[in-house]
């Protein structure tokens, strides 16, 4: 038997830029996205701190090291700049594999700088 468990989360991102004409996702950070292991167009979901909304989407790469943090297209309707909101990316797991799992957890600061759960390279 496999079960759906969190893999990785980027805590309290910030939302930096809302574009409603764009056709859908949402753009992150490439180093936030290393950092939670979330790969381009991976299947994440969102849950938006100031409205309670939450919403599923995919990720896109964005500028590395500036932060972004961007609601695209319909997502663009789920919050505001400025917004806190939290990334959560899944995986299946097998009983064995979750008794040694353990998620990544991604924290940032308000300018969406890693301030733990940075990768060690």
């Amino acid at each position: 038997m496999f079960r759906q468990m969190l893999r990785s989360k980027i805590h309290r991102a910030t939302v930096t830029e809302s574009c409603l004409d764009y056709e859908g996702s949402l753009t992150i950070d490439e180093d936030l996205m290393e950092a939670a292991g979330i790969l381009p167009y991976e299947a994440i979901v969102c849950s938006n701190l100031n409205n309670g909304e939450r919403f599923m989407t995919y990720a896109v790469a964005g500028k590395r090291g500036e932060g972004e943090i961007i609601l695209n297209g319909p997502t663009a309707r789920k919050g505001a700049v400025r917004d806190q909101i939290i990334i959560f990316c899944y995986e299946y797991y097998s009983d064995e594999e979750i008794k040694r799992h353990v998620p990544k957890i991604v924290q940032v600061d308000g300018m969406n700088r890693i301030v733990a759960g940075k990768p060690k390279r």
